[in-house]
């Protein structure tokens, strides 16, 4: 250990730049060649600070960070000087072995990027598959199409777009309106006095015309002129008459 300690003592590190606190740290364990323990921080403490003491015209938010090691350090060799070591608490923060588990972290994320990096000077940006190749499945079977009936399935879907309004044309929306669908309910439950909401919509029904068609149902659902009930989620809606209801009434809509 005295060895190792007079070789320390001599080494003075010369550089511009360091990447940061930790950075330093590891240098000086390494050049000293000593392990990463408490005892080593005590004894690169002195060069630490001597660095540090270099950094005075620095800005305040650049050598923070070194002065929060400096401070853990200047703890450790104390510790180290006393004749016994000091009793911590249970659940006490242990501010060497907390350095000493950084540090090695450091140093292990430091070697597998110098690790990659020299991967990537060489080029070996290369990786070998794991996992064996996808089997893809063939999902449509050509092997019985024929140009005649190539032909003949391109003519029929052309054929479809030929009732088709020019581009240059507005399509104007169909208009439903509430009232219209209220009606229509008002009517089939004349003759019925019970349907469904699938009922009511017919066999191909457009996205504005089962809105509409609900929203009417709720309004008369809400003045008592009909009962709606659903046995399941996403079951159909069964729909009954009530006795309430006159067939000459008008009904007042907020909106239409």
């Amino acid at each position: 250990m005295d060895n190792l300690l007079g070789r320390q003592t001599n080494y003075t590190v010369h550089t511009p730049v360091y990447e940061g606190p930790l950075d330093l740290l590891l240098n000086l364990i390494e050049h000293a060649e000593l392990d990463i323990t408490t005892v080593s921080l005590a004894m690169v403490t002195d060069q630490y600070l001597v660095y540090i003491h270099g950094l005075e015209q620095a800005r305040p938010d650049e050598i923070s960070a070194f002065l929060v090691i400096a401070a853990k350090l200047l703890q450790i060799k104390s510790e180290a000087l006393l004749p016994r070591p000091p009793v911590h608490e249970p659940g006490e923060e242990n501010i060497g072995e907390d350095l000493v588990r950084q540090l090695r972290l450091y140093k292990r994320f430091k070697e597998i990027g110098g690790w990659l990096m020299e991967r990537q000077e060489q080029g070996l940006r290369t990786y070998l598959r794991v996992a064996p190749p996808p089997k893809v499945e063939p999902k449509l079977d050509l092997s019985g199409l024929t140009l005649n009936a190539l032909v003949a399935a391109a003519e029929s879907a052309f054929a479809k777009g030929k009732d088709k309004e020019p581009l240059a044309s507005v399509i104007a929306a169909p208009k439903i309106t509430i009232r219209e669908k209220i009606d229509l309910i008002s009517k089939i439950l004349k003759q019925i006095q019970h349907t469904s909401f699938r009922g009511l919509l017919g066999d191909s029904p457009s996205r504005l015309e089962i809105v509409v068609t609900f929203l009417a149902l709720l309004e008369l659902v809400k003045r008592y002129r009909v009962e709606a009930r659903q046995e399941g989620l996403f079951s159909d809606i069964e729909i009954d008459r009530l006795e309430g209801w006159q067939d000459d009434e008008e009904i007042e809509l907020e909106f239409e």
